[in-house]
């Protein structure tokens, strides 16, 4: 699903606009967009920040005003909503007697060391961890837990969410905007800026194997 996401962002800007006009690829790449984010934020599966940097890739090389604006605003928006979504979900299981599976997912994603160090930065500072754990690569769930453990009430945790999924787009962003710079293709800069956030994801796995 990611990948079709991401197919579809750079073939709305490689293909001949005289093929399909470019009010029609907005049409369809920023709906897409929140979408694919929407659903990463839900399922932590989906590559959400290569599915930003690539729409900023496309952004970068149209000629329609606002492109990079409408990216942040569409990326942002999507992974706030996911987040509180998720979080919503994850409190509803703590209430339920028999749990629930949103919860057992969540749990599932964050190991008992990840989960420590996130409680106890939580409670050493609170909800700057939030915008920090947004920032840092399978930092998200293990943040998200703590709070629910914490039995933070989702106006809490949403005040200390919004900052921290605005500085998130604004990164992958910037990612993207690098590798449309950089590359007079779209594609070029589209697989540079997949390699490189794919790169970025893996540093906290290799890091833990080295451990």
């Amino acid at each position: 699903m990611a990948l079709t996401g991401v197919s579809l962002l750079a073939a709305s800007a490689v293909t001949p606009a005289s093929v399909i006009p470019e009010s029609t690829q907005q049409a369809i790449g920023y709906p897409t967009l929140f979408l694919l984010v929407l659903a990463g934020a839900l399922v932590p599966v989906i590559p959400t920040g290569a599915l930003v940097s690539s729409a900023a890739v496309v952004a970068v090389h149209r000629t329609a005003p606002f492109s990079l604006a409408m990216v942040f605003v569409t990326a942002s928006l999507a992974a706030f909503l996911g987040d509180a979504a998720l979080y919503w979900l994850g409190r509803r299981g703590l209430k339920s007697k028999n749990g629930s599976r949103w919860l057992e997912a969540i749990r599932s994603r964050a190991p008992e060391d990840r989960l420590e160090q996130a409680q106890e930065k939580l409670a050493a500072h609170g909800v700057a961890v939030l915008v920090l754990s947004r920032l840092v690569p399978a930092g998200r769930i293990p943040v998200m837990l703590a709070c629910l453990l914490a039995e933070w009430p989702m106006r809490r945790f949403a005040r200390g969410n919004f900052p921290a999924c605005l500085a998130w787009a604004v990164t992958y962003q910037l990612i993207g905007i690098l590798g449309g710079s950089l590359f007079d293709e779209p594609w070029q800069g589209v697989l540079a800026a997949v390699v490189l956030t794919v790169l970025i994801s893996a540093v906290p796995a290799v890091v833990r194997r080295v451990r």
